[in-house]
């Protein structure tokens, strides 16, 4: 009789398909600079199932000594997570962004901004919430996330539970979960899912998902969903 397939990677880890990109065009010479000259100093640790297979957890105390912790989850071109990091420097922030020409797009940004609250995974944010301690994050975003427009495809959003319950159990009872997307589906689909997983969506009258945050920044993914015609929508959850 055959052998069943496994479902377990070599490394231990699960199965777990990856539908986004990891590598675009081809990287300047500055950019490439900033890879291998930084990346390896902002990293927050041990993350990826090769480097840490039995999951231990990260030591934020450690990484962050007296500071709250958020994270952003897929930081595109590290415009936001940058902004964050300037205006709240009693923060740490930990962004996770598998496509490499994002992470070095980040790197010359925290550069130009010399911020020092930041790591960087640049890899699958599931990966990451596996090694966050449970209850340790005090505010997480997920801004402009890839849309999969197809129907067949809205199972690999991060809108679902597969994501959302990991999400769930490293943030703080009362942490604050940020979505921005143009999409309306991913509206819909986000005011549906997100609640399951144990949020409560913070909204009074239609200018609480209408209007930016106080502390926005339009990121490139923002302005060129505004270029195209499409509306942006700003939905803020409340960890129970």
């Amino acid at each position: 009789m055959a052998d069943q397939p496994s479902d377990k990677h070599p490394s231990g880890a699960p199965w777990r398909n990856f539908y986004g990109r990891f590598k675009g065009k081809g990287l300047r010479d500055s950019q490439q600079k900033y890879l291998d000259e930084d990346l390896a100093a902002l990293s927050p640790g041990a993350v990826t199932w090769e480097e840490n297979p039995d999951r231990s957890e990260l030591d934020l105390g450690e990484m962050f000594p007296g500071k709250d912790v958020w994270l952003e989850v897929g930081f595109g071109g590290g415009e936001h997570m940058v902004h964050q990091a300037a205006s709240n420097r009693d923060v740490g922030i930990i962004g996770c962004e598998p496509y490499i020409n994002g992470v070095a797009m980040l790197l010359g940004k925290i550069r130009d901004a010399e911020v020092d609250n930041v790591k960087v995974h640049p890899g699958d944010a599931r990966d990451m919430m596996d090694v966050l301690p449970a209850q340790s994050i005090s505010k997480a975003f997920l801004l402009y996330p890839d849309p999969w427009p197809k129907k067949r495809h809205h199972r690999r959003r991060f809108v679902t539970q597969e994501h959302l319950q990991p999400l769930a159990e490293v943030l703080k009872p009362g942490a604050i979960f940020r979505v921005a997307t143009d999409i309306p589906d991913y509206v819909r689909q986000t005011l549906q899912e997100v609640p399951k997983a144990g949020f409560e969506w913070l909204a009074e009258g239609p200018t609480d998902w209408r209007q930016p945050w106080d502390d926005w920044i339009s990121t490139r993914y923002e302005q060129k969903a505004l270029r195209e015609g499409r509306t942006p929508h700003y939905l803020t959850f409340r960890r129970l």
